[in-house]
């Protein structure tokens, strides 16, 4: 065996909340980590994240008067997500209870780190009506963080939100709506106090998933003084007899062969944007993912090629997204979609989903009416949409999406039917149907605004139904929707301590993974605000603590073998 350049207790991929939460934990408890990641850029999905948190059980949900157990969330999780036979290995019973089980530890021991949560006690699950769920509360949010606190280290973060803008996820559904409600109003107001508060006491504080990845940074590195290295991937793992001993890991003085006494941990993304791989696993011909850049599957590929094994690759975080135009890439959307005059058709001018239902829903609609990526829908919009309420493609200027066929705008229904190319039949029929459903406050095709997650993003003030506005006075603007993504939620298969398995389904010791370089815990859907991030920080955390744990037992067995004369071997055990 060739010479190994340096030795560690933990080798952490990545520096999203899967990552920085392995790593904080395994630190907690004496080990030395190293910290790779290989793009030039912290931070991960995390940095680009709403930053909301699906932590059910959570001790702040009493504060706010919710009742909340572990019964009642895995009942949720058996209607929402199906059952883990139905869904397979990735979401096992095992993998659900220690999720459900550790959710509430993870915060409390964040907290213990200096991060403050905000509990989300409006935002509700994304099946609020179904056995189990509940109408807010689960999601947390992590308070903005002035990154001052880190120095020159920031200018090296992957930054979405500039300093000085301390958002909440929980502000961006008012300030859709802050000209044309009142509590929209005193939402915008109150971000605008907040961001003067920040300012007027010399803070840059930032929010969002930004506020949680640099919280996060700030803790491992600055606290716990753990190395950090960029532009360092992992190429190479080396594995012998089923036992992870270290890895090869790239960077800019070429690459070093590094051991791990413990274990290595792969937190380093999905395959957001290896154009391969989504053909292969998920047919598409191209990929409008909103995702990180940086994420092209190179952790997962290195697992596999040493025979870990793989599951819902054909899955991702999917939604609705403005196509791509000159200025953006594809922009994905939320409460544009679910705010009234508005609604969502495809190439024939028939409406086809509720278009408020959760993205991930609505992405699984999209593939199901075999909508590919160069197959678009559009998204219809009346006059009062436009005055009303924020839209997200619209900020950077019009004239461009115009020019592009982005979008279309006509002075009448026909019109713009043909500018859209959809049957003007159709489309006369589609509209007149669904105007008299704004009428009357019943969708009866697809039950829109018929829950809590819907109306979450409706107009409270709008009647009889939040969400639903007749498509009646133009001009008329049609925006090309097509299929998108926030990542890829398929990866590596791993058990309850996030422990990586291999194609026989044995554990490959010392190789772990969680976030989206591991396969979601959720399966197909999306319980609630957070999904993604909440199983991040729970299986991180797993891991660094079963690392931990395990370094304890391998001490334990060489000191053993040193007493009765035997050679210890590295990696034996858990």
């Amino acid at each position: 065996m060739a010479e190994w350049d340096e030795e560690v207790d933990l080798l952490v991929a990545g520096t999203g909340a899967a990552a920085m939460s392995a790593a904080i934990a395994a630190a907690d408890d004496g080990l030395e980590v190293l910290v790779v990641e290989g793009s030039p850029e912290w931070g991960g999905s995390t940095a680009m994240s709403g930053g909301g948190c699906w932590l059910p059980g959570h001790p702040g949900m009493k504060e706010i008067g919710v009742e909340d157990s572990e019964e009642k969330v895995l009942t949720y999780l058996d209607a929402c997500v199906g059952t883990p036979e139905e869904v397979g290995p990735a979401s096992s019973l095992e993998r659900r209870h220690a999720f459900v089980r550790t959710a509430p530890t993870v915060h409390t021991w964040l907290e213990g780190h200096g991060l403050v949560w905000k509990t989300a006690k409006k935002y509700p699950d994304y099946y609020p009506d179904l056995p189990g769920g509940i109408a807010g509360g689960r999601t947390v949010e992590p308070a903005p963080f002035d990154v001052k606190d880190l120095g020159d280290w920031y200018g090296h973060a992957r930054e979405t939100l500039p300093p000085g803008l301390p958002l909440f996820a929980g502000d961006t559904y008012l300030l859709a709506r802050a000209w044309s409600t009142p509590s929209g109003f005193v939402g915008g107001a109150t971000l605008v106090f907040r961001a003067l508060g920040g300012l007027a006491t010399g803070k840059r504080l930032t929010g969002l998933g930004m506020s949680l990845a640099a919280r996060l940074m700030y803790i491992a590195k600055f606290e716990q003084h753990t190395e950090v290295r960029l532009e360092s991937p992992v190429v190479d793992l080396v594995i012998e007899d089923g036992v992870c001993l270290g890895a090869v890991v790239g960077g800019p003085g070429g690459e070093r062969r590094i051991r791990t006494r413990v274990g290595v941990h792969l937190g380093a993304g999905g395959f957001d944007h290896n154009a391969a791989w989504r053909a292969e696993y998920q047919g598409l011909d191209q990929e409008q993912s909103s995702g990180n850049p940086a994420n092209t599957g190179g952790a997962i590929e290195v697992a596999m090629r040493h025979g870990a094994d793989v599951a819902l690759m054909d899955d991702a975080w999917w939604g609705p997204s403005v196509a791509p135009s000159s200025k953006s890439g594809p922009i994905f959307i939320v409460s544009e979609r679910s705010m009234p005059f508005s609604m969502v058709v495809d190439q024939e001018g028939s409406r086809y989903v509720d278009e408020s239902t959760s993205y991930v829903d609505f992405g699984h609609a999209m593939i199901e009416r075999g909508l590919e990526r160069t197959n678009h829908s559009w998204m219809v919009l009346d006059v009062r949409h436009r005055r009303r309420y924020l839209n997200n493609p619209f900020l950077m200027g019009t004239k461009h999406l115009y020019e592009e066929g982005v979008a279309v705008k006509a002075d009448t229904l026909e019109e713009l039917a043909e500018k859209m190319g959809v049957d003007k039949p159709t489309f006369k029929r589609t509209i007149q149907r669904f105007n008299a459903f704004a009428r009357s406050g019943v969708d009866e095709d697809f039950g829109r605004g018929k829950d809590a997650y819907d109306q979450y993003y409706g107009d409270p003030t709008h009647g009889p139904n939040p969400n639903l506005g007749e498509i009646a006075k133009g001009p008329f603007v049609a925006v090309k929707i097509v299929l998108g993504d926030l990542g890829t939620k398929g990866g590596l298969l791993t058990d309850e301590h996030a422990r990586v398995l291999d194609t026989e389904g044995a554990v490959i010791a010392g190789l772990y993974a969680a976030g989206n370089c591991s396969a979601s815990v959720v399966g197909r859907t999306y319980p609630g605000a957070g999904s993604t991030l909440g199983p991040a920080l729970v299986f991180g955390y797993l891991a660094g603590r079963h690392a931990a744990a395990r370094a304890a037992e391998l001490a334990v067995e060489g000191a053993v073998d040193r007493a009765v004369g035997e050679p210890a071997e590295h990696g034996s055990g858990a």
